[in-house]
């Protein structure tokens, strides 16, 4: 009774002090079940002195779903949890979480719980006592819980992820960073609430397709879902390109394959399946089309598999953007990624049925996220879905890994009935997949997901730096490419004085000491220590410059050139590439020549050299070969024998002009296949 009265007078004390004023501002559901508790006779038992009033109060909802009382949550808590858990630094905390948790496990168990206004609340009241656990983290003059009340990331992913169709621990963050893009990361009530609504609105469309006629003779040996339907409204069409042929139909995308049935007069074609789930390997990507041939417009995507003879180009016309095709080509993706998931760590059974269900939920997940999408907050389809995200994020092969190995130990707690049809029935309404989260600690898929953001942070600081520095123009950037290699410019100019002797003195120093080198086997102690001196030098620079700003690389700008003369520019650098391509092909088909023996007496020589030269490097050892080649090399414009190379390039040089080139035969590409 003593510790009874202590707990009533501390809930009056909490309203006389002004600690509930938040709550007696506006009638909602905290300030109701306050009161409901403050006038309960068993008030000790529903008030916990650790937690804050608003995670009491969560607490209590819980084990009213529980079905148990509040203190009986308390001592299964203290029961089974781990000393480090309860340890008194985050015991309120982690109470809490285990509450919620297993309350959220029943909750989702009940068919149609996205559509239960309660469950909303509920979820959102958690993210609030997640960020306030503790009876010290709630003052009374900060915590003003109203209908504008906010959570931030880290309550979102910590909660969010135990439920798998609102999010998973993947891309929690990025579904967090685009619901709160425009009110400065903080997510409101009123945004969860459209994001629910529009999941419901996801998953009765996904089940309403499924549950249809649409493919049922195709689909029904697998039990494929049908995920996205588009094509049947006739100003947003789907054109199919194969070749030069172009048909209007319906593109449909189920978890397993693609099916694009042609539009005839009245009536779809017999659809054509383009397989997703098979090992052929298939390439998806972005694809440019036009009239005639032409590549112009940025709305289509490319599939190609072993099994087709000419890839199939498949077009999304929109008036503005590209959105429409890039969420189609993200969504394939992702059916295309997860089934090269499952094969690659040999999934089956209930965790491959795990596996597209997660994939599902992701696409549900994008539908929801993509009504929402306005011009001021555009949607990166990719980072949204977990097996896009995982191919671009640095370690990604690390979180598929880590993903594989937990694939069975979750999956003991997961029950995917058959049901009739698709089976979405049981997917979507009573599903035991609690999430990827546990009490008071990281589960393995969280740290290497927390791991590979941090990766991911430098690495687009890294990018962000590099875009800054991108500059527009040929001129431009040959200017700040001659800036940038000129020590390697200057370097080589001195090394061209020493190899034509300009300065005897300097270049018969620098081919004595290299010849000492070579033949006492100090090549590699050079090198080393120039790696050494290098790393030296940037220990030092780094210290000297400490706290100091970067000095930035400062380049002379060219003065500016019209659209002509920048036409002009490019048109004398493809010109000098031609020509280099052009001796190069010279140079091949010259040694074609000499290798097949068209020309036997240049061939001749050529293979006498061969012989010669293979002989001296076969009988002389190595050391004494590259000293002789080094000789050779820097001592051949001394001034000794500068008039003797001159006239043996002379000769060597006459030698090969005399050769002439392979013959080369142009013929004309087979039209037939393209006709075809």
């Amino acid at each position: 009774m003593a510790a009874g009265g202590k707990t009533r007078n501390m809930i009056e004390g909490f309203v006389r002090e002004g600690s509930f004023k938040w709550l007696l501002k506006n009638k909602n559901p905290f300030h109701e079940e306050f009161e409901e508790m403050k006038a309960s006779p068993s008030a000790e038992k529903n008030w916990i002195n650790e937690l804050s009033p608003v995670a009491n109060i969560v607490v209590r909802r819980c084990s009213k779903i529980l079905k148990i009382s509040t203190g009986q949550l308390q001592e299964n808590f203290n029961r089974e949890a781990t000393d480090p858990i309860k340890d008194p630094s985050c015991y309120a905390r982690n109470l809490l979480e285990y509450s919620c948790f297993r309350t959220l496990s029943v909750s989702t168990q009940v068919s149609g719980y996205l559509e239960d206004k309660t469950f909303r609340r509920l979820m959102f009241d958690m993210m609030l006592a997640w960020e306030v656990p503790d009876a010290a983290s709630q003052p009374a003059n900060t915590m003003n819980i109203d209908e504008d009340a906010s959570v931030g990331i880290d309550a979102f992913s910590r909660i969010a992820p135990a439920v798998p169709l609102i999010a998973d621990v993947v891309v929690s963050d990025y579904i967090f960073e685009f619901l709160t893009a425009s009110t400065g990361g903080r997510l409101h009530i009123s945004t969860f609430e459209k994001y629910f609504a529009g999941l419901e609105r996801a998953v009765r469309k996904v089940k309403s397709q499924s549950e249809s006629s649409l493919l049922s003779p195709q689909r029904s040996d697998r039990g494929e879902r049908i995920l996205e339907v588009d094509g049947t409204v006739t100003t947003q069409p789907v054109l199919q390109h194969v070749g030069i042929s172009t048909w209007p139909g319906r593109l449909i995308l189920t978890d397993h394959a693609m099916y694009f049935e042609a539009l005839r007069v009245v009536s779809y074609d017999k659809p054509t399946i383009y397989e997703l789930a098979d090992d052929l390997k298939q390439i998806v990507k972005p694809e440019l089309t036009g009239p005639w041939g032409t590549r112009l417009f940025d709305k289509a995507f490319l599939y190609k598999s072993v099994t087709l003879s000419d890839p199939v180009v498949m077009e999304l016309p929109e008036l503005k953007g590209h959105s429409r095709r890039d969420y189609w080509l993200a969504i394939i993706r992702e059916i295309l990624y997860a089934h090269m998931f499952i094969r690659k760590f040999q999934i089956t059974g209930v965790e491959r049925e795990e596996t597209l269900t997660k994939t599902i939920f992701g696409i549900i997940r994008m539908q929801s996220l993509k009504d929402m999408m306005t011009s001021a907050t555009p949607l990166c389809f990719e980072a949204g879905l977990m097996f896009n995200a995982c191919d671009q994020l640095p370690g990604g092969d690390r979180i598929l890994e880590t993903f594989a190995t937990t694939q069975t130990a979750t999956s003991s707690s997961t029950t995917i009935g058959s049901g009739s049809g698709s089976g979405l029935g049981s997917v979507f309404g009573k599903t035991n997949i609690v999430g990827d989260v546990i009490v008071g600690e990281l589960t393995p898929l969280e740290k290497a997901v927390k791991e590979s953001r941090s990766t991911y942070k430098m690495v687009a600081s890294a990018q962000a730096a590099v875009d800054g520095v991108k500059v527009e123009g040929i001129d431009t950037n040959l200017a700040v490419m001659k800036e940038l290699l000129y020590p390697v410019t200057e370097l080589g100019k001195r090394l061209v004085k020493l190899f034509y002797w300009e300065e005897p003195m300097k270049s018969l120093i620098f081919c004595l000491v290299f010849t000492f080198v070579i033949y006492r086997g100090w090549l590699s102690y050079v090198v080393g220590l120039m790696l050494a001196f290098t790393a030296l030098f940037i220990v030092i620079t780094r210290w000297s410059s400490r706290g100091r700003e970067v000095d930035e690389f400062r380049v002379i700008a060219p003065p500016p050139m019209n659209t002509m003369e920048q036409l002009l520019a490019i048109q004398n650098a493809i010109s000098q590439a031609e020509e280099l391509i052009q001796d190069a092909n010279i140079l091949l088909l010259k040694l074609r020549g000499l290798l097949l023996s068209i020309f036997p007496q240049a061939s001749d020589r050529f293979a006498v050299a061969l012989v010669i030269i293979g002989l001296f490097v076969a009988v002389v050892p190595m050391r004494y070969v590259i000293i002789l080649v080094l000789l050779e090399e820097l001592t051949k414009y001394s001034p000794m024998r500068r008039s003797s190379t001159e006239r043996w390039n002379r000769r060597v040089r006459e030698w090969w002009f005399s050769i002439p080139a392979a013959p080369v035969v142009l013929e004309k590409a087979n039209e037939d296949k393209k006709k075809k």
